[in-house]
């Protein structure tokens, strides 16, 4: 596997993006130059003829995505970054759920909601229940919600 920008990296980081034998994971402390690994690795990749919707790189940030897709971008000339599994977790699950959504049978069309649509929701709720918002706050029935999530306990089980 060869790239033209390899006598950018350090030793460790050229061994990490020429490494062919499986998968990769990488995990190194801040500053140590991950996201140039990874980004140099998937130019390589693609050098050597891997198509880019085999490749799948995950961070944790959107700010990282975004650092990592621009890299990609400037270092893979010619191809978008959507040909890429490129992105957060969150992100990428995202995509395959809405790529693969005929698989959820009545779920064709769904909306994730942040925590702050959560507690609109919780509230339009107990409005629209006629409850006491006071002893029914949003904020800790969205927390009761997750707790309860985090248990695997359902709304039947919730209940008892």
């Amino acid at each position: 596997m060869t790239h033209k920008n390899l006598k950018l990296l350090n030793p460790h980081q050229r061994e990490a993006v020429t490494y062919k034998d499986s998968p990769l994971l990488i995990v190194a402390g801040a500053g140590s130059g991950k996201t140039r690994v990874l980004t140099h690795r998937i130019a390589c990749l693609v050098e050597s003829g891997v198509k880019p919707y085999n490749i799948l790189a995950l961070t944790f940030t959107n700010k990282a995505a975004g650092e990592m897709r621009s890299r990609v971008v400037s270092l893979v000339p010619g191809v978008s970054y959507s040909s890429f599994w490129l992105g957060t977790f969150h992100g990428i699950c995202l995509r395959i759920l809405k790529a693969e959504s005929k698989l959820l049978g009545s779920f064709k069309s769904f909306i994730i909601y942040d925590g702050t649509d959560q507690i609109a929701l919780i509230k339009e709720c107990v409005k629209n229940l006629n409850l006491d918002e006071k002893k029914y706050k949003a904020g800790i029935v969205c927390e009761k919600i997750s707790r309860a999530k985090d248990d695997c306990i359902n709304p039947e089980e919730y209940l008892d």
